[in-house]
């Protein structure tokens, strides 16, 4: 219990760092609509037709899945401002584990981004896209999976970075092919040998499947259009997603906590 309510507390202030940020709110709401409203309302009345299904739907499947991932993994950006406050050293010297200080960012990231979700989700009917209960529960486990994935991958990359300028820089440059390498608005069936390969090793290309897999299989409006858009079964993605999550877990963990017994 010691532990739960570290990780909780941890977790908490994270979450309400972001509750009293009106701008991080807006935009955390609006670039995404962006991307489903107009990008994908009018590449689908081009592609639409050509492609067998609604790829309005499939887009804002997969847009769900790249916030959930991305906000995780940015929002560990946090961890450098502890850093430079000596937040981290304070809390480091608290007798419990340091796996439960760092899960306790990811699982307050994690949060936020679930909020951002739930955001999203609430102007979807307004786009044309028909949203059932089975499919919107659906996509919650597929959503926290996604986000837990994107706090871990971000923690791994950030024990490499020494400064939140640095780490501005390099997480987009890292976070933006896989927007493209994980099929969130492009379809990634038929590619070539390189790309596809770097397609395989990009995390956030599980978590879009995943995401794809659960909700056009709980919702009977799209169901037919399964085969075309999931690549995998969702056990097989879940399953690669977790073993991702616990490498870069205790690596990162591990990098993280070295580094600020050297400083």
């Amino acid at each position: 219990m010691h532990t739960v309510h570290a990780i909780t507390t941890i977790a908490y202030r994270d979450f309400l760092k972001f509750a009293r940020d009106r701008g991080r709110i807006f935009g955390s709401l609006i670039f995404p609509l962006i991307f489903i409203g107009i990008l994908g309302g009018s590449m689908n009345s081009s592609l639409g037709a050509k492609i067998g299904y609604d790829f309005l739907v499939y887009v804002f499947v997969g847009i769900i899945a790249q916030t959930m991932f991305q906000s995780s993994a940015l929002g560990l950006i946090s961890l450098i401002d502890d850093r430079e406050n000596d937040f981290s050293q304070e809390i480091f010297v608290a007798p419990i584990s340091r796996y439960a200080i760092v899960f306790g960012k990811i699982v307050g990231e994690s949060a936020v981004s679930l909020a951002q979700g739930l955001g999203v989700l609430l102007f979807v009917s307004l786009m044309g896209i028909r949203l059932t209960v089975p499919s919107a529960i659906a996509l919650l486990p597929a959503a926290i999976a996604g986000c837990l994935l994107g706090g871990a991958f971000g923690l791994l990359i950030l024990t490499n970075l020494k400064s939140r300028r640095g780490a501005e820089q390099i997480f987009p440059l890292i976070l933006l092919p896989q927007f493209f390498l994980a099929g969130v608005m492009n379809p990634i069936r038929e590619l070539d040998f390189p790309i596809n390969v770097l397609s395989y090793i990009s995390p956030m290309r599980y978590s879009v499947d995943l995401a794809r897999g659960l909700f056009y299989g709980a919702s009977a409006p799209y169901r037919a259009d399964y085969p075309e858009v999931v690549l995998a079964s969702p056990a097989f993605n879940l399953v690669v997603m977790t073993a991702i999550f616990a490498l870069c877990l205790v690596v990162g963990t591990v990098r993280f906590v070295r580094s600020e017994r050297n400083r």
